[in-house]
């Protein structure tokens, strides 16, 4: 790579006068992705009340890899990574273009570690089942960064604070996974939306209140 290169990579995305946030996204069950209901509508509000992004930086849950890689392509297919579910859901496309400039400048803004540069992924139904309500008409570009199944927390941190300046160029971080997941043990007989199991009431309002106090550490 010639200094050049770089050089375009970098200008690809020029700064903008408004930061982006970061969201993290509790993507919930699927089936989310073809219903109308209070997760999907917040959703699509979300989607409505921010300044449109350039791109999208999706973290999805269901990209676990060994090593650290983004998607690279202009067309990303719509992965239905998912079993038992009604056709409806497997017949789901998000026709959303990638970024390739993106993940070049991703690849070597993240210093810490090597970057491949993923021909084949696309996207998941972590990302995808969510930026669909947020962006139902698939004109916001969207890129992956997997998930090191391999390394640590702190490993994943520290390519977080390397990613804060692409927010400065208007791209939009969306984590998507949840605080506890298991569906093997979904209470199917207490559907209301404020019902959980009690350890998991707990352990959510840990991690917020770890995350609002600034306890990073932890």
């Amino acid at each position: 790579m010639t200094t050049k290169d770089l050089k375009n990579w970098q200008s690809a995305l020029p700064y903008k006068d408004t930061t982006q946030p970061v969201l993290f996204i509790g993507h919930g069950s699927p089936m989310n992705a073809i219903q109308d209901n209070q997760f999907t509508k917040q959703w699509n509000q979300l989607g409505e009340s921010l300044e449109p992004p350039v791109a999208i930086l999706c973290i999805s849950a269901h990209w676990l890899t060994n090593g650290t890689f983004v998607t690279n392509m202009e067309a990303p297919r719509t992965i239905h990574d998912f079993g038992g579910f009604p056709q409806q859901l497997f017949e789901v496309e998000y026709p959303v273009k990638g970024k390739p400039t993106l993940a070049e400048e991703i690849k070597h803004h993240l210093t810490s570690t090597h970057v491949g540069l993923d021909e084949e992924w696309g996207l998941d139904h972590g990302a995808w089942s969510v930026i669909k309500h947020m962006y139902p008409k698939a004109n916001i570009p969207v890129v992956q960064l997997s998930i090191n199944y391999f390394k640590p927390p702190e490993y994943h941190y520290e390519l977080a604070q390397q990613l804060l300046d692409l927010r400065k160029k208007g791209v939009l971080i969306v984590g998507s996974g949840n605080m506890v997941h298991n569906l093997r043990m979904v209470a199917w007989d207490k559907m209301e939306d404020t019902y959980g199991y009690d350890w998991t009431l707990e352990i959510n309002d840990i991690f917020k209140s770890k995350i609002l106090d600034g306890n990073h550490q932890d």
